[in-house]
């Protein structure tokens, strides 16, 4: 029983297989043989023939109205022709021609074959008896509307008979006469028809297809080559002469003329719309942008004058504007084709190439005057051909598609495999349906998981998902492997959507993003060496502990910096300075409670929040945490290192913002450690240093703008000839503000409040304008004057937009310039040796001279003295001030004094503030002195009241001292030569 099983199986197999055989191969084979077998040996169905051109005379009636008889008369004058073209007259025609003989007396048809003919009527010569006249909408007698013109039965007409006839036109009309036998005439008649249902039913029925085809397909492409289809059929129909017609149904005679010119109109618009379409890509690649919008533009126009021109005027501005589309597009598909040698392009371009040359082939010649016109079946071959061929193109196209198809899965499903993002397919209560490999590996199993997704994932991860997929795409979550939890948990990031009723998604394991970015969000608040909070970190906490702070409750701030510490770095290098740093941080953290936090906020600075603690008991602490840290040595290696701390100490209150108190701890810091070790520096909330600090906001606050704010005024400080004292009045300019309550606040404070603001440039630019201003406002009364001194600030002068002001500005200016003495301090000057230099010179080359101000108080200044031009030493006043006190502080101005003399420079004391001070500074030979002991600072106008600086002193003892002993030697000196003053070269 099995066995026979087994052979009817086997002999079914074998009649399926020779039955696809037959249908695939031998059916479709013997078809096409059969077909070919027709149309070249069997007879036709429709054999018509024997018709006859007839010559005529032809006369056109370009004016009035003329009668039969005239026309006759006229007509005889004219030559006999075999056709006529009317070059888009819309004239009457008068037409008189002669009747062939014909075989056996049988009846004749006299054929009027033009497409454009709307009206004929005609008459026997002899007698003028009328035969009949129609035109489109209807006929009588013997003439009525057949094929594409209208027709003329003879009858019994005889032979020589001479027919005379009236036509009127619209478009490139030809006329011509034929003469048929009437059996014969009505064959063709059939052909006719014939050939017009096949293109009817042959172009509809395909485009009913291809339309059928885009919407199961949903595919854009597909409707508009069904559209196209249409298009091309009409055309066709317009080429025969069939387009009077529309699914058997007569179209108006009024709506023929528009119907043709919206017909060219569709095709062409819709055939560089499916060009655009089929070669969206490759036209991209050619970069012939500016084509495609002449083409673009062609059609636009054609639309326009179908709409807007009547028949007899479309023609001609169509034929012009087609003709540069289609050489365009001609162009591009041979580019195409050239660069691509895609089939789709080949095909597309013969179906342009017989659907539009072909149809426009008679219309050209037709205007030219050509003969050659296309027959009715070569229209309808080229309309059928050219469809053919598009077919082909988009069947190519399809084919193409299908294969990109075929292979974006074939590579889809490798990337699906081969990807190293787990991807899953879940039914809709949870449990897996597809796995990737990825998935497997991450889930720990070998084959696609049977089980539900909650049991390889944390508790709660299914409501997690769930939620998930309701909200929408594009989200996302992160999940722990329920495998993963405790020490060596994983992290998975979770997509999903909803496709129909399962689950897709993707799983990650980002279990090392997850660390990194816990180990980010951690050095954002704290210190990668230390592991102690940085800046940000000791910030917050600052804020969230002054946010908590109620009435009754206590807070604290310190800023500790370690003192000699940058020593260690300089001597044993970076990795010694981390270790000694983590052991401090070790004993400073061991002295702290809950609570209480550091941070690290600098190479060896720190900021300590005492949460909870009274001020008493921070500075308690706070001297704690000094003798921890300087108690015992550190030890790194075999080496032992000694580490001191200074520490200021604020107490907090609830209206406290951190960078003000950070600012005052510091400042209590720096004061602690100008005083004793070990002794921290504390500021109560009701120290007045809160007070001080505010006003210095209030200053930045008025720094808001570039404009410099307004209060700013100018005092003058005399500066005394110590050779000369009562021969020049030279003075400094120094700053003040004047508040609106009339109080008058000091440079010093302006300074810090234009600096911490970045204001600064605009403070000097300030002064450097009135300053000069000033002099040269007042140069007449100035004549004892030699010098002027003004300060630059650091900033300013590293500053290049400033630098480059401050040049154009000394430009203007003159001879005033000459009086101007700049101030330069000496650490600023030493900080960028070259661009001090650089302006340095700038400024000389006006006429301005240079003072090095707070010489001495660096320890470079000597090496690099001999670099910078300056033409003025101002001792630093901390050493003139002890000048009596302590015989270091004299021995360092008097070698300062030498110094300045070798190289040709002045020396100025500043701070001289008593009798006792000015006699020293004399005797070593110091130039100048200012100071109180000549003269506090003073107004502008009494400066120019004064004849010298030494008419300004008060002081008894000091006035003595100048009028009896210095008075008695005059020496004029390099600063002090009026007018031109020579400059000794330093180099």
């Amino acid at each position: 029983m099995r066995r026979s099983q087994f052979r009817y199986q086997g002999i079914g197999a074998a009649i399926d297989s020779l039955l696809n055989g037959l249908s695939l191969y031998s059916v479709p084979i013997i078809i096409g043989m059969a077909s070919l077998y027709a149309l070249v040996v069997l007879d036709d169905q429709y054999p018509f023939g024997g018709q006859n051109s007839l010559p005529f005379q032809v006369l056109e009636q370009t004016s009035g109205s003329i009668s039969t008889s005239e026309a006759l008369q006229q007509l005889d004058r004219k030559a006999p022709v075999w056709h006529y073209d009317t070059k888009l007259s819309e004239s009457p025609f008068w037409i008189s021609f002669l009747l062939n003989p014909t075989d056996k007396d049988d009846p004749s048809i006299i054929e009027i074959p033009s497409r454009h003919a709307v009206k004929t009527e005609c008459w026997t010569s002899a007698g003028l008896i009328q035969l009949g006249k129609a035109d489109r909408t209807g006929w009588s007698g013997a003439i009525k509307m057949e094929k594409t013109g209208f027709s003329l039965n003879a009858g019994t007409l005889k032979a020589s008979t001479r027919i005379v006839c009236k036509t009127e036109h619209t478009g490139p009309a030809r006329i011509t006469i034929l003469q048929w036998p009437q059996p014969q005439f009505e064959l063709s008649v059939q052909k006719f028809h014939r050939n017009a249902g096949l293109l009817d039913g042959g172009l509809i029925v395909l485009a009913l297809f291809v339309l059928v085809t885009a919407i199961i397909n949903k595919e854009w492409t597909y409707v508009l080559f069904a559209s196209w289809l249409v298009a091309n059929l009409r055309l066709g129909a317009l080429s025969a002469g069939w387009d009077i017609q529309w699914l058997e149904k007569n179209i108006p005679p009024a709506l023929i003329a528009p119907m043709r010119q919206l017909t060219i109109a569709a095709y062409y618009i819709l055939t560089y719309a499916l060009f655009r379409r089929l070669f969206g890509q490759d036209l991209k690649r050619l970069s012939h942008d500016w084509m495609l919008y002449v083409a673009q533009w062609t059609c636009l126009l054609i639309l326009g004058y179908a709409i807007f021109l009547p028949f007899k005027y479309f023609l001609p501005p169509m034929w012009a504007t087609a003709s540069v589309g289609v050489l365009v597009l001609a162009f591009l598909m041979i580019r195409i084709l050239l660069e691509t040698r895609s089939k789709v392009a080949m095909w597309y371009g013969a179906s342009l190439g017989i659907a539009v040359f072909a149809n426009l082939y008679e219309v050209i010649s037709a205007s030219l005057g050509y003969k050659g016109l296309i027959g009715a079946v070569n229209s309808v071959s080229a309309a059928l051909s050219s469809s053919l061929m598009a077919a082909f193109a988009i069947a190519e196209q399809m084919r193409l598609e299908r294969e990109a198809r075929v292979k974006a899965q074939t590579e889809l499903r490798n990337a699906y495999e081969a990807i190293p993002i787990g991807l899953f397919t879940l039914t809709a209560q949870g449990q897996f349906s597809q796995a990737n490999p990825a998935l497997r590996e991450m889930l720990g199993v070998r084959s696609v998981p049977k089980d539900h997704w909650s049991d390889h994932f944390e508790l709660g991860a299914w409501d997690k998902l769930q939620k998930l997929v309701l909200s929408g795409a594009g989200q996302e979550m992160e999940i722990r492997s329920l495998a993963s939890l405790g020490r060596d948990q994983k992290w998975f990031m979770v997509k999903a959507t909803m496709a129909k009723d399962k689950i897709e998604g993707s799983l990650q394991d980002v279990t090392d993003k997850v660390k990194a970015t816990g180990r980010l969000l951690f050095l954002a608040e704290h210190d990668p060496l230390t592991g102690i909070l940085n800046r940000r970190g000791i910030e917050k906490v600052f804020e969230e502990s002054v946010s908590e702070l109620a009435e009754g409750n206590a807070m604290a701030l310190a800023y500790l910096d370690l003192d000699r510490f940058k020593l260690i770095n300089d001597l044993f290098g970076h990795v010694a300075g981390d270790e000694v740093l983590k052991q401090v941080c070790d004993r400073i953290r061991s002295m702290l409670t809950e609570g209480q936090s550091i941070g690290r906020v600098g190479g060896d600075e720190f900021v300590i929040v005492l949460k909870g603690t009274p001020i008493q008991s921070a500075a308690w602490i706070c001297r704690g945490i000094v003798d921890r840290i300087g108690t015992h040595p550190y030890l790194i290696g075999e080496r032992a290192f000694q580490v001191k701390g200074s520490i200021g100490l604020v107490e907090i209150d609830k209206i406290m913002r951190v960078k003000d108190a950070i600012s005052v701890a510091d400042r209590a810091c720096r004061e602690a450690k100008n005083g004793n070790h070990g002794n921290p520096v504390v500021y109560d909330k009701h120290s007045s240093v809160f007070r001080e600090r505010e006003e210095e906001l209030h200053l930045i606050e008025r720094f808001g703008t570039n404009a410099a704010p307004e209060g700013l005024f100018q005092v003058m400080q005399p500066i005394m000839s110590l050779s000369a004292p009562y021969d020049s009045l030279n003075f400094e300019v120094l700053l003040r503000m004047r508040e609106a309550d009339g109080s008058i606040t000091s440079a010093g404070k302006i300074i810090s409040a234009a600096e911490s603001n970045g204001r600064i440039a605009v403070i000097d630019k300030w002064v450097l304008i009135n300053t000069l201003e000033w002099v040269n406002t007042h140069y007449e009364h100035l004549k004892n004057t030699r010098f002027v001194c003004l300060n630059l600030s650091g900033g300013s002068l590293n500053d290049e937009k400033f630098i480059k002001d401050a040049f154009s500005i000394l430009a203007q200016y003159g001879r005033t310039v000459e009086q101007l003495c700049i101030e330069i301090t000496e650490s600023v000057a030493l900080h960028d040796l070259d661009n001090t230099r650089r302006f340095i010179d700038g400024v000389r080359s006006y006429g301005a001279k240079i003072a090095l101000d707070d010489f001495g108080a660096g320890y470079t200044s000597f090496s690099y003295l001999k670099e910078l031009p300056a033409d003025a030493l101002k001792i630093d006043g901390e050493f003139v001030r002890g000048v009596n006190a302590h015989p270091a502080n004299l021995a360092i101005v008097e070698a300062i004094v030498e110094l300045a003399r070798n190289l040709g420079m002045k020396s100025i004391a500043e701070w001289a503030e008593d009798c006792a001070t000015v006699e020293s500074l004399a005797q070593i030979g110091v130039d100048y002195v200012q100071g109180f002991a000549i003269a506090t600072p003073q107004e502008p106008g009494k400066m120019l009241l004064a004849e010298s600086s030494a008419s300004f002193i008060e002081d008894a003892g000091v006035a003595a001292f100048v009028r009896n002993t210095l008075a008695q030697g005059r020496t004029k000196d390099m600063l002090e030569q009026p007018g031109d003053i020579s400059r000794i070269n330093l180099h």
